[in-house]
């Protein structure tokens, strides 16, 4: 491909503009402060960008110092998926945990003050919320992260956190349209098919984000899934059929789009990432987010390229790729405006902050089984987690569980990670004569778990029990604790079940 260089010319500002790449580190690199002066626009950060929020909010200026309407995005829903809380765990319990209370206010609240949070860190645009309806249990990569398998439930909370994050002045991105909750395949390791008809995508799939783009939803992102009803032959990111024709034509949407992350392998292990964002563009895309595993300046250089030269050879319409710049620009211009009214009408108090509302939302979450028979714990138990493969959205950095929250409330408390087969007696074998709490997620999609927990059972039944994904299987254990999420906050309200705080 050939290489252009580096200027200030309309078409390659237009094609820098569009991308929203990531980095590595914890300040800006040299070659982004560059990029931002040559017209790039666009920032993505993820856990390895962020140390505490005081490092977070110089790293913000910095790139303000080049740029002062850079938009700073972030991939920050809460619960299971947090960027800010990557190595401790998040202060929100997660969608799943707020569908639970379904508490429309309870929810605009939770996503008021994360907004809150976000924003006094310097970041206006997050990857959030989930919009997808969780129709198939065995979703590997929704589960909590969705609010519910009601589209109706979906919806309204979907709007809510619309509503609380962007009155905190940071833009929403709802996702992952046009619905990624019926799915069996995660698209981070290949290509989701969908294979519901029309009718009950538009009753289930599209309800949720009709009710975003009624709350005013800034940006949406794109899934890569292949839905033949409304495309066959284009994955969702790619498809001018579900981003133009269905997502502005018919339901009317006039805000960013941008697509999931192109690294994903979904389209890189398809299409490739060049391509893929060449095609994406043209089918109605407005921003390129490819910074979740590419990190460097040689991705936004070949992207660049790609764009350039597909306009150049009359493959992507120089106007489209122009229309696609003026709209990241518009949501730059929007956020400076609704990020100063939200820090005027804050000035000078902390009036408007909430810091215990995500612990509240999560004790609010917790539904007990058995639980007129429990006696609080007043020795300290032996924790058992069973410990499932996380997907890639959630990452493994992010710890989990009640251990540690137990530990403070019950001192001397102690805990094993367990996996496979043979869990079950090898954490039998750990605990000895300690009362057992068996700490579990998504049982019902791994049978090795299930397994584990019957042989516990079998020879301990007075284990109590806590599901922190979807709960799904039928509740056991002489207490069964379902948090919906596995985020800090959830652990610590079922740790004060457990030790009847």
């Amino acid at each position: 491909m050939t290489t252009f260089a580096s200027g200030t010319d309309t078409l390659t500002r237009d094609a820098l503009t569009v991308l929203q790449p990531g980095f590595t580190g914890t300040t800006a690199p040299d070659w982004l402060l560059r990029r931002l002066g040559e017209g790039l626009a666009s920032v993505g950060l993820f856990g390895r960008n962020i140390a505490t929020p005081d490092q977070l909010a110089a790293l913000t200026a910095q790139l303000r110092a080049e740029r002062d309407d850079v938009l700073v995005a972030i991939d920050e829903e809460g619960g299971d998926v947090t960027r800010l809380e990557v190595r401790s765990g998040s202060s929100f319990p997660g969608n799943h945990a707020l569908g639970a209370v379904d508490d429309v206010e309870l929810t605009r609240e939770v996503a008021s003050e994360l907004g809150r949070r976000l924003a006094a860190c310097g970041v206006n645009l997050n990857w959030a919320p989930s919009a997808d309806v969780n129709s198939n249990p065995s979703n590997p990569v929704i589960g909590v992260r969705s609010f519910g398998a009601s589209a109706d439930l979906v919806a309204r909370h979907t709007a809510a956190y619309v509503t609380g994050l962007q009155s905190a002045g940071v833009a929403a991105c709802t996702k992952h349209f046009p619905g990624h909750g019926d799915t069996a395949v995660d698209s981070h390791q290949a290509l989701p098919r969908i294979d519901a008809d029309a009718a009950i995508l538009r009753e289930r799939e599209l309800t949720p984000f009709r009710a975003a783009i009624a709350a005013g939803s800034r940006a949406m992102m794109s899934a890569h899934i292949l839905v033949p009803a409304l495309d066959p032959d284009h994955p969702a990111t790619l498809s001018r059929k579900v981003l133009t024709d269905l997502l502005r034509g018919e339901l009317g949407y006039d805000g960013l789009i941008v697509t999931d992350g192109m690294e994903m392998q979904a389209i890189a292990g398809t299409y490739g990432i060049e391509r893929g964002s060449v095609l994406a563009i043209a089918a109605g895309a407005d921003a390129i987010c490819v910074g979740g595993g590419l990190a460097d300046d040689e991705t936004v250089r070949r992207l660049r390229d790609a764009l350039i030269s597909a306009v150049r050879s009359g493959e992507l319409p120089e106007d489209r790729l122009a229309d696609a710049a003026e709209r990241v620009r518009s949501l730059a211009r929007w956020t400076a405006t609704a990020s100063a009214s939200s820090a005027s009408s804050a000035a000078g108090t902390e009036s408007g902050a909430d810091p215990e509302v995500g612990l509240r939302a999560a004790r609010r979450a917790l539904t007990l089984t058995g639980a007129e028979h429990f006696t609080p714990l007043t020795a300290p138990p032996f924790v058992a987690s069973f410990t499932p493969v996380v997907n890639f959205a959630v990452g493994d950095e992010t710890p989990w569980g009640v251990a540690a929250e137990l530990s403070r409330l019950l001192p001397g408390t102690e805990t094993g990670s367990f996996v496979g087969d043979g869990a079950g007696m090898a954490a039998l074998a750990a605990a000895g004569p300690r009362r057992i709490v068996a700490v579990v997620r998504d049982e019902h999609r791994h049978p090795w778990m299930a397994a584990a927990l019957n042989s516990l059972l079998r020879s301990r039944p007075d284990t109590i029990v806590v599901e922190m994904g979807v709960p799904q299987s039928p509740p056991r254990g002489a207490l069964h604790i379902a948090t919906h999420g596995a985020a800090r906050v959830c652990g610590r309200a079922a740790a004060e079940t457990i030790a009847g705080e």
